[in-house]
């Protein structure tokens, strides 16, 4: 029997354990033939020890080290495409092309280089000088971070490629990557392509480590383990509400991005002669990728009227037509059949789908249900319940007030859009509703669907709770993101050789900006 083997200490070696996992095409519901272990204890420890001693020289090196890494990871991403595209795709089900390939791919490459860049440059540090009263400060590396990846981007939020990985190495930390399950050979591809780029480039053995899978008892010892700076998540919010306990208990920082399900609303006056355009545009943002975008539409409030119900019928025309796509696992199915179910029994009526679709893999009819904003209102909790793929649900509201009353009940959200009149016939209802929404989204969209994120500096992918466990961070957006993995330090009286380079008087890097006695200033 094949397993593969983790990445530790700058090295691939076999696990401590006997025990093992294989992973599954989604598209045809067949095992594939590798086995990947799921590491004991020892393992983990392993890798936290050379963690420390990474974290320790990666303070020493200059930033440019770390770019130099960054940038050349994501060349060999780029030189290794054909194998990490192939495997991704048999491992989620995800089309090699356009999805993975061209545009997956390049915005992973893209994150990378963002990252970088504003490595190279520092002005993230925010350093502060104070010279009247010698007290200086700075954003420094938090120490070792735990990333784990989520299940729907196999390689954009990959916990050794995406997102979050850029962020933390970029911030000058080492990481320790815990692969998703549903696409491990895709993980060890991309963690290879690192850990060469790591030798190249110099960085410490412990800079990058990778493991495949822990129990569900190492994972909490890992997130409090007083060896860990900080912890990302992307994931269910069960998951990621147990192992925030346990890092919260160990006094850990833990970034977590959950649940959403990004409200879409529309105005009486965008509705009319639009309802064919704005239909198409509402199932391909609620059906791209089966629904399992994060910022997939769930909730779709729109004025009750002729308006509506022709919306509702292009809408479910739209879902019949178009082949359900696969579901990323067994186990998403059964969630999305209970979710759908769930909603069912709090009071929304189905109008398309809402069955297995009998073929091989994992499949799920495009799925509409619909609601009354009084049937909402009598049921918010189990009416707002996130449905992860593609089923989403339409409520129709009786007036503003009903609006509002809606808004009031609902959760925190990583996006949430209005549609609205262009010459300006909405615009006393937008201004009645738009301050209630803005307040439980993290992101405010206009006369768009929420589904594309891009990799902006001023992009908010974040919210409030269950969106995320802190609304004033983002995952994604360079260098907005490297703040999470980050201390602030403070030097009061330390003599001028004894100080971080950042905060001497004369800084040898010219492009940094910082702030001196309250002005900012570059070099």
């Amino acid at each position: 029997m094949e397993t593969a083997p983790i990445l530790i200490d700058g090295r691939w070696r076999e696990a401590k354990s006997e025990s093992t996992f294989q992973a599954t095409n989604p598209a045809t519901g067949e095992r594939l033939s590798t086995h990947y272990p799921v590491s004991e204890w020892a393992d983990c420890e392993d890798a936290l020890s050379s963690a420390v001693i990474a974290q320790k020289q990666l303070r020493e090196l200059p930033s440019e080290r770390i770019a130099a890494f960054l940038s050349a990871y994501a060349g060999r991403i780029e030189s290794a495409a054909a194998s990490i595209v192939a495997a991704a795709s048999l491992e989620t089900g995800l089309p090699a092309t356009p999805r993975l390939r061209d545009v997956e791919l390049p915005r992973t490459t893209n994150q990378l280089r963002q990252a970088a860049e504003a490595a190279r440059e520092e002005s993230w540090k925010q350093a502060m000088l104070d010279l009247p009263r010698n007290i200086r400060s700075f954003l420094a590396p938090i120490g070792p971070v735990l990333v784990f990846g989520p299940n729907n981007f196999p390689l954009a939020f990959n916990g050794i490629s995406g997102g979050d990985f850029a962020a933390a190495i970029a911030a000058g930390n080492a990481v320790i990557a815990k692969a998703h399950p549903l696409h491990p050979e895709t993980t060890r591809l991309l963690a290879e392509q690192a850990q060469m780029a790591a030798i190249e480039t110099g960085l410490p053995t412990g800079t990058v480590q990778m493991l495949y899978a822990v129990s569900n008892d190492d994972g909490l010892r890992l997130v409090g383990d007083p060896r860990i700076g900080a912890v990302a998540f992307t994931g269910s919010r069960a998951a990621g509400l147990r192992l925030k306990r346990a890092a919260d208990e160990a006094g850990k920082p833990m970034y977590l991005e959950m649940s959403s399900i990004n409200p879409v609303i529309f105005l009486p006056g965008s509705l009319v002669g639009s309802e064919d355009r704005l239909a198409r545009e509402l199932a391909d943002s609620c059906l791209a990728a089966a629904g399992q975008f994060c910022t997939s539409p769930n909730l779709i409030l729109v004025w009750e009227g002729r308006s509506a119900e022709a919306l509702l019928e292009a809408v479910a025309a739209i879902f019949h037509e178009r082949t359900p796509q696969p579901l990323l696992s067994l186990a998403g199915l059964q969630q999305l059949e209970a979710g759908v179910a769930s909603l069912i029994g709090a009071g929304a009526q189905l109008i398309a789908g809402g069955q297995r679709i009998e073929e091989p893999g994992y499949r799920y009819a495009n799925t509409l249900l619909r609601a009354t904003g009084k049937e909402f209102l009598a049921a918010s909790d189990a009416l707002q319940r996130e449905v992860f793929g593609n089923a989403t649900m339409v409520v129709t509201v009786a007036d503003v007030s009903e609006f509002e009353a809606i808004l009031a009940l609902m959760e925190g959200n990583l996006t949430g859009s209005i549609y609205s009149d262009g010459f300006g016939a909405d615009d006393e209802i937008y201004d009645r509703i738009e301050p209630l929404l803005r307040r439980k989204v993290g992101r405010l969209l206009n006369d768009k669907m929420p589904t594309g994120v891009a990799v902006s500096a001023a992009m908010q992918h974040g919210g409030p709770f269950p969106a995320t466990s802190h609304p004033g961070f983002t995952s994604v957006g360079i260098p907005a993101s490297m703040k999470r993995f980050a201390a602030l330090e403070c030097y009061d009286g330390v003599r001028e050789g004894r100080l971080p380079a950042i905060l001497r008087d004369a800084i040898a890097n010219p492009r940094t900006w910082r702030s001196i006695d309250g002005a900012w200033v570059r070099g």
